[in-house]
């Protein structure tokens, strides 16, 4: 029997056109080793701790025990059909942020960076290490993705990555966009496309043969301006060449049930509707190969002008994110942040549906994927103890059922350095990791 390439195009009339999955690709998919995936999730504010003995102990956000005997409160209750492929992490934070303002740490969770009112330059974020590992490998670097879009305000940014020179990446926040951009036909007139790409391409080289000439005549600032200027250039010139090369490639095509689970018009004013429809955007995303990195911040700090304050209101709360965060240990106030925040674990608990669903290798999609999800504060804004959930990767060497608890000194930098690793992504140390946390791993 003859075997083919998954990647095998039929070629005629100058049109391109995908073959369908066949069974004489199976050696070949058996041959190929599964994508290795990494994808982040944040949500603002912190959580309810109120105290196990207490009348709204259920709502503590923590599990109770420890280790493998542990048992979910009403709050992470949704997850215990993935209990053997989660794990509950408690203690760990970032050394840096605990000198930060209680709203400030958002910007941080994935570059464990310092910000204060006077230094707001950020550093990499390590979804965009990452991404940067894995450019030559799929259409898009990342999937950068949260509630408000764009790249918000310093200390109230709505998004998570950021590139190596610590500048935010822009996120996108409307999922007919997303869907077009990921999944769409793409240009229909492939030459005009084709030569777009290459009038582009011979601009950018002749900008950059006038800037050799014109930088030696340039005074020290005026220097520096000019090399950050070209750097925005190169980085054009980059995803130019990533983007010829794809041109030819038709993007995937998507059955017509994932077809009909996608609500592209959903919005923020239907917060289950809009959080269910990104998840599963990441997942298309992921299960085609389009990119092996995602991050999507849910709620930024900035309670007046985030969209996701008002999410628990659209849900049938009474008051916004923030407020709940807030009031969360006066009378009645646990349970009602605890709520919240179970409602937000019922959707985590359908991403990892969607992705355990879909067999993969040895595997599922969730096997060959490390999932991230949680919050930079613990309660009312403490920038410790971060609630964190540790979720998949179980291909890549990560084990689960359990509930861990670090000491403060442990920070969470070295388990980026640990997700990094299992990835493919060589990583020695990240800003203030002092090793790798060999307990989530076999």
């Amino acid at each position: 029997m003859i075997t083919l390439d998954r990647r095998r195009f039929l070629l005629g009339t100058g049109v391109s056109l995908g073959l369908p999955w066949l069974e004489c690709m199976g050696e070949d998919a058996r041959q190929t080793e599964p994508a290795k995936r990494l994808c982040a999730m944040y949500f603002g504010f912190g959580v309810g701790l109120p105290s196990a003995d207490s009348a709204e102990g259920m709502w503590h956000w923590f599990p109770r025990g420890e280790g493998r005997d542990f048992t979910f409160t009403e709050v992470l209750k949704p997850l215990e059909p993935h209990r053997a492929n989660v794990t509950v992490l408690g203690g760990l934070s970032h050394p840096n942020g605990r000198r930060m303002g209680g709203h400030d740490t958002a910007d941080t969770f994935l570059t464990a960076s310092f910000l204060n009112n006077r230094f707001l330059q950020n550093t990499v974020s390590i979804d965009q290490l990452a991404a940067r590992a894995f450019e030559d490998k799929t259409r898009f670097t990342s999937l950068v993705l949260s509630t408000d879009g764009g790249v918000g305000e310093p200390t109230r940014s709505s998004t998570l990555s950021y590139d190596d020179k610590g500048r935010p990446v822009p996120a996108l926040h409307q999922p007919q966009q997303i869907f077009d951009r990921f999944f769409g036909a793409g240009d229909a007139d492939l030459v005009a496309s084709q030569r777009r790409m290459k009038s582009t391409s011979g601009m950018l080289d002749r900008v950059l043969e006038d800037s050799r000439s014109l930088r030696g005549r340039l005074g020290t600032q005026d220097r520096e301006k000019l090399d950050e200027y070209l750097e925005s250039v190169r980085q054009i010139e980059e995803r130019v060449q990533r983007s010829q090369r794809w041109i030819d490639i038709p993007r995937p095509e998507l059955s017509d049930e994932d077809r009909k689970i996608l609500k592209l018009d959903a919005d923020d004013e239907a917060p289950k509707e809009f959080i269910r429809t990104m998840y599963d955007l990441i997942y298309l995303a992921f299960r085609t190969d389009s990119t092996r990195v995602a991050t999507y911040q849910i709620t930024n700090m900035a309670d007046c002008s985030s969209k996701a304050a008002r999410f628990p209101q659209l849900e049938g709360f009474k008051k916004t994110l923030h407020s709940l965060a807030h009031d969360w240990n006066k009378p009645g106030g646990a349970e009602e942040l605890g709520r919240w925040d179970q409602f937000m674990a019922q959707q985590l608990a359908y991403f990892l549906d969607r992705l355990s669903g879909a067999r993969e290798g040895n595997g599922s999609v969730l096997d060959n994927t490390i999932v991230l999800y949680g919050s930079s504060n613990s309660n009312t804004h403490e920038n410790m103890n971060y609630p964190l959930v540790l979720a998949g990767g179980r291909e890549l060497g990560f084990q689960h059922g359990r509930f861990l608890k670090f000491p403060e000194q442990v920070p969470l930098s070295n388990l980026f350095v640990t997700m990094l690793n299992r990835i493919g992504v060589p990583t020695d140390s990240f800003v203030d990791s002092t090793g790798e946390i060999s307990e989530v791993t076999v």
